[in-house]
């Protein structure tokens, strides 16, 4: 881990692990003085290796993308860094709250008391920063004449669909107005009430077919492997997209010589979007409702895992998959969509609103395929590091998460919720034990 105190509030981080191949995402002070790049180094850590990681992840968290080196700061090797480092650190990238919350656990688990409150103290009047306002620019990429884009290579959108044809015929109108005109559309549809009609008249090439059993990664799988483009566009049925939005997950990819452009997804319903969706960045995550990738990748890695079937995080697990495997993947604020997240249909009918909320009081929580992402990939003892980390926020309903009087309200009732609690973490590891002993399907 670039910082060892990342262990507690970032666990499954995908860059937590080391990849097939390191892109240079995390680059030297070297590498960003040849490329004519200022970051600013702080100086204020005890360890000069503690200092080139910082320097590192500030260059990550602004922007840096690299095309001119294959090899960044090994960020993956064994090193302890001093308390007060470690301190400094999460000062200056977490929320407060959070700083307390990672000294309550060294404490409760053991660490040196005295080592632990002065490292903590003599941060203390750190500010955190904003990535945003010191973005690493890619002043060129407006002008960029991409070549990719003018060979006109053929793309298929896969769309799944479940019960939403009011916002199903928004997303097919956004295609026909696309500006970008060589793809085809494949649809699998799992409509209670399939309406054969309602696909009629579209100018488009659009292929369809009706799937009895509601199953999303099976939909998408099936309809991967019947696509002929040479690269697979993953799409919700309950989107909004701009006139360019393919040409710009195209140009992304040729830009930055990608195998992956992950489009950001803005949310209507839910937290309030993050300030990294403003700006080009390694994408720590791949969302199956805009993204844009080679079709080969399905190839040489296999497809979507069925064990998140009415599940979460299947497209989660795609992506650390894709990573580890050396592939690379921008997050591409060009190729932005709005997510409805309408409250009918889709997986929500199946499942959850989310990896983290039942459905039902006495549901499984979290959802255990999260669990079985997290222990398949990153162990158990981090598991419950990401256990503890998301627990509490999942109490507050998914529609008032980024409500804080909530979240202290939720706070103050954990004592009498947590045997309830327990019971829900208990069932979940129990069940993602099952996946894990049956493995992939």
């Amino acid at each position: 881990m670039i910082f060892n105190s990342l262990q507690y509030l970032k666990p499954i981080w995908c860059f937590n692990l080391k990849p097939s191949n390191d892109f240079g995402y995390f680059p030297t002070e070297n590498q960003l003085k040849l490329l004519g790049i200022s970051v600013e180094k702080d100086t204020n850590y005890e360890d000069s290796k503690a200092q080139e990681h910082d320097l590192a992840w500030t260059a990550f968290q602004s922007g840096f993308i690299n095309k001119e080196y294959k090899e960044g700061v090994n960020v993956w090797e064994n090193i302890s860094f001093s308390t007060a480092d470690e301190y400094r650190f999460l000062r200056k990238n977490f929320h407060k709250a959070w700083v307390y919350y990672v000294l309550f656990l060294r404490l409760i688990t053991f660490k040196n008391p005295f080592k632990e409150i002065a490292g903590f103290f003599k941060n203390r009047n750190v500010k955190r920063v904003d990535y945003s306002k010191n973005v690493i620019d890619n002043r060129d990429y407006e002008n960029f004449e991409s070549q990719l884009v003018a060979s006109k290579p053929f793309i298929s959108v896969v769309i799944p669909t479940l019960n939403r044809y009011e916002y199903l015929k928004d997303v097919l109108r956004d295609l026909e107005n696309q500006t970008y005109k060589n793809f085809e559309v494949i649809i699998v549809d799992q409509t209670d009430a399939f309406r054969e009609d309602f696909y009629k008249g579209w100018k488009f090439d659009l292929k369809y077919w009706f799937q009895e059993e509601k199953a999303l990664w099976r939909a998408r799988n099936e309809a991967i492997q019947s696509a002929k483009g040479d690269y697979i566009l993953l799409y919700d049925d309950d989107s909004l997209v701009e006139p360019n939005w393919i040409e710009e997950h195209l140009k992304c990819l040729d830009y930055f010589q990608a195998d992956l452009s992950s489009g950001v997804s803005i949310s209507t319903v839910g937290a309030e979007v993050p300030k990294h969706y403003s700006y080009f960045r390694w994408s720590d995550q791949l969302d199956t409702g805009n993204v844009l990738l080679k079709k080969s990748i399905f190839t040489e890695i296999g497809f979507f895992d069925r064990q998140f079937e009415k599940q979460r995080m299947g497209d989660g697990e795609y992506g650390l998959r894709a990573y580890l495997n050396g592939y690379k993947n921008i997050s591409n604020y060009k190729a932005k969509r709005i997510h409805l997240k309408v409250s009918e249909g889709g997986l929500r009918q199946m499942g959850s609103w989310d990896g983290w909320r039942p459905k039902k009081l006495l549901g499984p929580r979290p959802v255990p395929s999260v669990l079985y992402l997290s222990r398949k990939y990153f162990g158990n003892h981090l598991s419950r590091f990401y256990i503890l980390h998301s627990i509490l926020p999942s109490l507050v309903p998914y529609q008032l998460k980024g409500n804080r009087f909530l979240k202290m309200f939720f706070f103050i009732l954990m004592p009498f919720l947590f045997p309830l609690v327990c019971y829900q973490v208990l069932k979940s590891w129990k069940l993602a034990s099952q996946k894990i002993k049956e493995g992939m399907i």
